[in-house]
């Protein structure tokens, strides 16, 4: 399983979480760049990932971040090839 590392402070604003996401977890070029299409992204069927977001506390901070939060959650509550550890 391949294990990917990010900020969660860095994921706190909508446009560059989606561009470090889409990088992190090499995501499609055509993918739609918001929280519903990340969601089907990571509920489709791709690679077993492992997940690890640092500095979490500054994602509940914001909207956009505490959102973000919820879809993460749902979509390894859903896919047993996403394991999602916050920190």
């Amino acid at each position: 399983m391949e294990t990917i590392r990010l900020d969660g402070a860095r994921l706190r604003g909508r446009d560059e979480a989606m561009e470090l996401l889409g990088r992190a977890l090499e995501l499609p070029q055509w993918w739609g760049r918001n929280l519903d299409a990340l969601h089907d992204c990571l509920t489709g069927p791709g690679r077993p990932v492992r997940l690890e977001l640092c500095g979490c506390a500054a994602l509940e901070e914001t909207d956009f971040g505490r959102r973000l939060l919820r879809v993460l959650r749902d979509s390894a509550a859903e896919n047993p090839d996403l394991e999602l550890s916050l920190e």
